[in-house]
C-alpha cells in the first residue's frame, strides 16, 4: 500500500478551519498525514484533534525543509500566495493553493513558470469545480438536450457583516502598503461563479476570453467591490454574465444557469444539484458527487490521475481578475439606495432590491446598468444621481 502523503498547512485559521476538518477526514482515509502547521500563532491540542502533533512553525520555507513534506497547502492571506507557492515549488513541494490564487495575472504568470521549471503539482481550490455535475451539464449540452447555447448567466447573493470585513487586515482591500490584494465579491468570496461558469464553457484558459466588460460598486466602507457584475465573452462568441453580491435582502445558493435555445440547465454549484428545463416536459433534478481536490492530487501523485484544477484552468478566471485589480476603484453607493440591519451577528448593509437584480442578470444576461438599476451606470457613462 502506498504511504499517506505527507502535509503541511500554511494557513490554519479562518478558512483554515476547513482545511484541518478535510486533513482528518483524509487522514482517518489513510491519504494523508499532517506534518507541519504554518501559523503566526500556535494551534492549541484542542485544534489539532485527530491530527497528531504535528511540527508548528511560522516560516514556510523552513518548516518544509525540516519536516520533508510532499504537499504544502497554502491557505494564507492573497497577496502571500506566489512568493509562498514559489517557495514550496523550489524545495519540490507540490500545492494546493486557495483560490484566488494570486491578485494579479503577472504574480500567477511568475508562480505558474516557477511550477513549470520546478516540475512539481499545483492544484486551485476552486472546490465547485470537482463536482461531477460539470462534466454531466457538458454532455447534455454536447447531446444537444437544450439545443444551440445562446449564454451562460451566473448569479450569487449572499449576506455579509461589518465584522467581515474586519476578519483580517486585509479584507476588502484593493491593495495593502503597495501590495495588490484585490479582496472583491467577484475575485473572492464568489468568485467560484465566474470559475464555473467558465468550466462549464470550456473557456478557463487565458487565451479562451476576447473581451471582459466590469461594473464594479460597493455598499460597505472598504476600498473592494461588494457588489459587481461582469460580462465575459469568449473566443467563439459566447456570452458568460455574472451577477453577485454580499449586500443581499437575504441570502440564497449560488449557480449557474446555462441557456439554450431548446431549454436551460441551472447548477447550484456549493450543493451539487441540476435541474434541467424544457418546454412541455416536466424539470429533471439531479444531484452529483463530487471529488474533493486534496484527494485528487494525492491520487495525482500516486496514481497518476488527472488533476481537476491545474493553474492553467484558471487563466480565464485570473483574466477577470486582472481586469478588476486594473480597473477604476469601485462606486460607493449612496445610503439612499441601502440601509443597517442589526442582526445577531452584527450590523450589515442591504442594497434595496439586489437580489432581484442579481437574478435577473443571470436570467437576462444582463448587466445592472442594462437592467435599470437606480444607482448603476455602464462605465464611461454618468451616474444616476
Amino acid at each position: 500500500m502506498n504511504e499517506p502523503v505527507t502535509v503541511v498547512l500554511a494557513g490554519a485559521r479562518g478558512h483554515g478551519h476547513w482545511h484541518l476538518a478535510n486533513l482528518r477526514r483524509l487522514t482517518a482515509a489513510g491519504l494523508v498525514r499532517l506534518v507541519g502547521v504554518c501559523e503566526l500563532t500556535p494551534l492549541a491540542d484542542e485544534e489539532l484533534a485527530g491530527l497528531g502533533k504535528p511540527e508548528q512553525s511560522p516560516d514556510l520555507p523552513a518548516l518544509l525543509e525540516r519536516t520533508g513534506a510532499e504537499v504544502a497547502i497554502v491557505c494564507t492571506p492573497i497577496h502571500t500566495h506566489a512568493e509562498l507557492g514559489l517557495a514550496a515549488a523550489a524545495r519540490g513541494v507540490h500545492l494546493l493553493l486557495e483560490k484566488p490564487p494570486t491578485p494579479s495575472l503577472a504574480a500567477f504568470r511568475q508562480l505558474t513558470d516557477g511550477i513549470q521549471r520546478a516540475g512539481t503539482a499545483c492544484q486551485i481550490g476552486f472546490q465547485s469545480l470537482g463536482s461531477g455535475a460539470i462534466e454531466h451539464i457538458r454532455q447534455l449540452v454536447r447531446d444537444g438536450v437544450i439545443g444551440r447555447v445562446t449564454g451562460l448567466g451566473a448569479a450569487g447573493a449572499w449576506v455579509r457583516d461589518e465584522a467581515y470585513w474586519g476578519r483580517a487586515p486585509w479584507g476588502g482591500l484593493r491593495r495593502l502598503d503597495g501590495r495588490d490584494v484585490v479582496d472583491g465579491v467577484l475575485t473572492n468570496p464568489l468568485a467560484h461563479a465566474v470559475a464555473t461558469a467558465l468550466r462549464i464553457a470550456g473557456a478557463d484558459r487565458a487565451e479562451d476570453l476576447a473581451a471582459i466588460d466590469l461594473e464594479l460598486y460597493r455598499v460597505n466602507a472598504i476600498d473592494a467591490d461588494d457588489t459587481s457584475c461582469a460580462r465575459l465573452r469568449t473566443a467563439d462568441g459566447t456570452e458568460l454574465v455574472t451577477a453577485v453580491t454580499l449586500c443581499a435582502e437575504r441570502p440564497g445558493e449560488p449557480y449557474v444557469v446555462v441557456h439554450g435555445e431548446a431549454g436551460r440547465i441551472t447548477f447550484w454549484y456549493k450543493e451539487d444539484r441540476v435541474r434541467l428545463e424544457r418546454p412541455g416536459r416536466d424539470p429533471v433534478v439531479t444531484e452529483h458527487p463530487r471529488t474533493d481536490l486534496l484527494a485528487n492530487l494525492v491520487a495525482h501523485l500516486r496514481e497518476g490521475a488527472e488533476l481537476l484544477v491545474p493553474p492553467e484552468r484558471t487563466g480565464g478566471f485570473m483574466r477577470l481578475v486582472e481586469a478588476v485589480r486594473t480597473a477604476p476603484d469601485p462606486v460607493a453607493l449612496s445610503p439612499a439606495h441601502w440601509h443597517e440591519e442589526r442582526t445577531a451577528a452584527g450590523v450589515r448593509r442591504v442594497l434595496r432590491g439586489i437580489d432581484r437584480l442579481t437574478a435577473e442578470g443571470a436570467e437576462r444576461l444582463a448587466l445592472y446598468s442594462e437592467l435599470g438599476a437606480p444607482w448603476a451606470a455602464a462605465p464611461g457613462r454618468p451616474r444616476p444621481t
